[in-house]
């Protein structure tokens, strides 16, 4: 049945593909069009990655905050360290540029010193009004030098706001428009409006500008990634080419595989556009990933063309037979990397989701293009010249193979004492490595702005904010003092956390007016007690003074209080720790019957994902192990082959793992990543040996050794070259800025190389040693689908051909 399957349809594929070359042609054409078109609907990501389902408690605490208080994230600050911003020419230049931010349509308004307003009492009426803080156009150099002195010992009410508690740094917050914050127009403000006048204001005042803030942050790594992309796709276009031409040195053949390559990218970006996914760090690692995989299929089709061709030299006959013989071994290798990739549709991750979707889906259609593509543009051209066909007989290519055929005669035990002695040490790895779930980590350490974030973390204890959702229960009862000092007392807590900064509520605008009552004393800037609540309140009345902030951190009930922190940039084990620690204090301070506590905010958010993605990482892989296993059962129809073909794919996951701890390397989004991915591609040396194992055998009389050894020198020299490719073609996201990537191609191109060695080493080393349980015919069953055709077979593919002659 299985040989009814193969000769006839690989048969019937072979003749469709190559008497409807046109036709075949033209709809690769329109389908290229077709998706080309759809590019315009690809969107760059510009909110940070959820990791969490949407449905998860993180996600709908954060998305209720969202509701009574609106983004959180859109603030943008400036920062300045310079003992000289308070002369004349130079305040009067940065007054003029926080003035001149202001009035951008895109900005709602700017907290600067230049525009600083205080609270004043006065009376007949009594009353609070916010009076300017410079009252002078231009203030000398005298004046200039009071403010200042005024600003850092009498305004604790800015702190942390306005001026940093630990130096003499001043900063302005720019508040964007919540309605543009998550859009495109805010890359058009950051790149095109805010970046250039930034740098015009550097170069004509000598005054170092730092920049940070959430959508300034956001942005940049956006553009980045953007960058990145073609930046990415050129190193591995160029990468496997020069490799490529290096295997087969032939100009005409690394076009033709950089052709269906370059084909396969752009629906790649066509496949992202019409099911309307985001750019976001992993999509954009799904082009030259459809490089790197996609011309192992070039090797395996051209490298079968050529053989064919110096056997015989009947080109029509070549490309039948290329596409008979191989286009099964192809279709199995893409689908179990394929599934690697599918594993993560599986998940309840969005991100990954999209990820799996369109990656499995592309490496499939790289595999059509491939099988379409290269036949049908050899059959246009000349028949291969001998120079062409040099490579195939090697000289170190036959040394690496006599090489590992020694190891596997004579050194069996070494190999399993290397391979165990790996296991162990890579055991012990395993248990140190850490978990990180860090928004900054990833991001390039080197850019600008990545060192602007470590300048704010220093002065202003850090930018990513963590938000606090207190729920009183009942109207106006933020307002209520008992209220007010249960938050002042939470306040203090976390501003013991050296991680965390000095909280934002508004218990400090409260404070502030019992300042203003005692006449700016700063030593009065505390919460009243309720006999000195009962003078100010009348001062109160009617006063608008620090709306802005009362309107941010109370909703308008007055049921709603957020109190505001921001963080440094700590991995997710810090962060739990903080989180174990706030909670009791929270618990205690407020009673459960009279409040509802939440914390929440993106830093929060993003390291909960990074726990929830571990959790993942584990469902994943052992579904892509599943998927392969299964596959590899319906193909082989063994039980003690899957067993047996699964040790030499897992031992490099292992030691890859044991790496990460060595090295210090954490479990993050990025490098979760490897493993199903490493496994997926991996497996494809497995089923391609033990496929020409099988064959060996039945040609062999069931003689293990012999097998073995001719399935070694058969796969060896396809292995090799498909495993340097992989692992030069991954060890492209080396050259990237960010960690993450750095390290997700640095890792996988490793592990490839093990599950090579690995390959074909230990799984021909098991097999010989377990000749006796594996070498019969009820273990080794004739195969669902053919894989590697044999004599036998082509024998009857000649009768098929004679019977349809082209």
């Amino acid at each position: 049945m299985s040989k009814i399957f193969s000769f006839g349809f690989w048969n019937s594929v072979a003749r469709l593909i190559l008497r409807n070359r046109i036709i075949i042609i033209f709809l690769v054409l329109a389908a290229t069009a077709f998706l080309a078109t759809q590019w315009k609907n690809m969107q760059f990501s510009y909110t940070e990655a959820n990791l969490l389902p949407d449905d998860h408690e993180a996600n709908l605490t954060y998305n209720s905050f969202l509701d009574t208080f609106g983004e959180e994230g859109n603030l943008v600050i400036l920062g300045v360290k310079d003992s000289a911003l308070f002369t004349p020419e130079k305040f009067q230049a940065w007054t003029a540029l926080n003035e001149e931010l202001e009035n951008y349509p895109e900005v709602d308004h700017v907290i600067s010193v230049s525009n600083l307003k205080k609270l004043q009492k006065f009376n007949d009426p009594n009353r609070f009004e916010m009076v300017p803080f410079i009252k002078e156009d231009k203030p000398d150099k005298e004046q200039l030098k009071a403010y200042e002195n005024e600003l850092f010992t009498a305004l604790p009410f800015y702190e942390n706001l306005v001026y940093s508690s630990h130096s003499n740094t001043i900063q302005s917050a720019l508040y964007i428009n919540k309605e543009i914050v998550n859009s495109e127009k805010r890359k058009d403000f950051v790149l095109e409006k805010l970046r250039p006048l930034i740098r015009e204001f550097e170069e004509m005042h000598e005054i170092d500008v730092k920049v940070s803030g959430m959508p300034y942050i956001r942005t940049l790594n956006s553009q980045n990634i953007i960058d990145e992309i073609g930046l990415f796709i050129l190193a591995a276009l160029s990468v496997t080419s020069l490799i490529f031409f290096f295997f087969f040195r032939s100009i005409r053949a690394t076009i033709i595989s950089m052709i269906t390559v370059c084909i396969g990218v752009m629906w790649a970006f066509g496949v992202i556009g019409l099911l309307h996914y985001e750019i976001t760090v992993l999509t954009a690692l799904i082009p030259p990933l459809i490089i790197v995989i996609g011309i192992p299929n070039c090797i395996f089709l051209i490298n079968k063309y050529q053989q064919e061709i110096k056997k015989h030299g009947n080109q029509a006959k070549s490309l039948q037979r290329v596409i008979t013989k191989v286009g099964n071994a192809t279709l199995m290798t893409n689908v179990t990397t394929a599934s690697g990739f599918a594993a993560f549709i599986l998940t309840d991750s969005t991100l990954l989701k999209e990820f799996g979707l369109v990656a499995s889906i592309n490496i499939l259609a790289i595999f059509v293009l491939s099988l379409l593509i290269i036949p049908i543009i050899y059959s246009y051209m000349s028949i291969p010249k001998d120079k062409h066909l040099k490579h195939l007989n090697k000289r170190w290519i036959g040394g690496f193979v006599d090489w590992m055929e020694r190891m596997v005669r004579h050194h069996r035990i070494a190999i399993y004492i290397v391979s165990v002695f790996l296991l162990v040490v890579s055991i012990i790895g395993i248990y140190t490595i850490k978990i990180s779930g860090s928004l900054l980590e990833d991001m390039p350490q080197e850019a600008t702005f990545f060192q602007d974030i470590k300048f704010f973390e220093e002065e202003f204890d850090g930018v990513m904010p963590m938000e606090i959702l207190v729920d009183t229960k009942r109207p106006r009862g933020v307002l209520k003092l008992s209220t007010l000092k249960r938050m002042e007392r939470l306040e203090e807590e976390i501003t013991d956390i050296p991680e965390l900064s000095k909280p934002l509520s508004v218990v400090r605008l409260v404070k502030y007016t019992k300042q203003a009552y005692y006449n700016g004393n700063p030593k009065y800037f505390q919460l009243p007690t309720s006999q000195e609540q009962n003078f100010i309140m009348p001062y109160t009345k009617g006063m608008n003074a620090g709306e802005d902030l009362l309107n941010s951190y109370v909703d308008s009930t007055g049921q709603y209080a957020r109190i505001t922190t921001f963080m440094k940039d700590i991995g997710t084990d810090k962060m739990e720790r903080i989180e174990e620690n706030l909670w009791p204090e929270i618990n205690k301070i407020f009673p459960e019957e009279q409040y509802d506590v939440s914390l929440t905010g993106k830093a929060l958010i993003f390291q909960k994902g990074t726990n929830y993605l571990v959790k993942n990482l584990i469902i994943s892989l052992s579904l892509a192990i599943l998927l392969i296993a299964l596959f590899m059962a319906w193909l082989f129809r063994s039980f003690r082959m899957i067993l047996i073909s699964l040790v030499p794919n897992l031992l490099p996951l292992l030691v890859t793992a044991g790496m990460m701890g060595f090295l210090g390397i954490p479990i993050k989004p990025s490098t979760i990543l490897v493993f199903s991915i490493a496994f997926g591609i991996s497996v494809d040396d497995t089923i391609h040996f033990l496929a020409k194992y099988r064959q060996e055998l039945k040609a062999n009389n069931w003689k293990i050794k012999r097998s073995v050894y001719a399935a070694l020198k058969e796969t060896g020299v396809s292995m090799f070259y498909t495993s340097i490719v992989l692992f030069f073609g991954f060890s492209v996201f080396m050259i990237s800025s960010y960690g993450g990537t750095v390290a997700l191609g640095g890792l996988v191109s490793a592990t490839l190389l093990f599950a090579m060695l690995s390959n074909l080493l230990l799984l021909p080393s098991l097999l010989l040693s377990l000749e006796r349980s594996i070498a019969n015919k009820e273990v080794m069953k004739e195969p669902a689908m053919k894989i590697i055709e044999s004599d036998e077979d082509e024998e009857e593919i000649t009768k098929e051909e004679q019977n349809h002659p082209e």
